[in-house]
């Protein structure tokens, strides 16, 4: 058991910030067409982090357009460029699915740092 979490700890990414459900972050990821490579920036609210090892994910949801556009990404995926957070919300729960419902200004996450807690 002890080499299969040897594996493991190698693959894992050191330089991830500390985030959670509500809040606001980019996602600089990296995508390959053809043999150009490109960073294409997601930006959104996180919906919800799944922990573990190397299969961990976090979910990211924005709205583009009107329409809402949910991405899961792999924790320790070698495509993602860095992870900045810009906002960090004010929640009570660990999975924000309920925004999944709601429109306009009702989506809004309260932010932490607020001067009218």
């Amino acid at each position: 058991m002890n080499i299969i979490r040897q594996i493991e700890t190698e693959h894992l990414r050191l330089d991830m910030p500390k985030f959670k459900p509500g809040d606001t972050v980019k996602v600089h990821f990296r995508i390959l067409e053809g043999e150009k490579e490109r960073i294409q920036v997601f930006q959104g609210a996180v919906l919800r982090v799944r922990k573990g090892t190397t299969d961990s994910t976090f979910t990211v949801r924005k709205v583009s357009d009107g329409v809402g556009v949910e991405r899961i990404f792999p924790m320790h995926s070698p495509f993602i460029e860095r992870v900045e957070v810009m906002i960090e919300g004010k929640v009570r729960r660990s999975r924000l699915y309920y925004l999944r419902n709601l429109k306009g200004k009702a989506s809004r996450i309260k932010s932490k740092n607020a001067w009218n807690n």
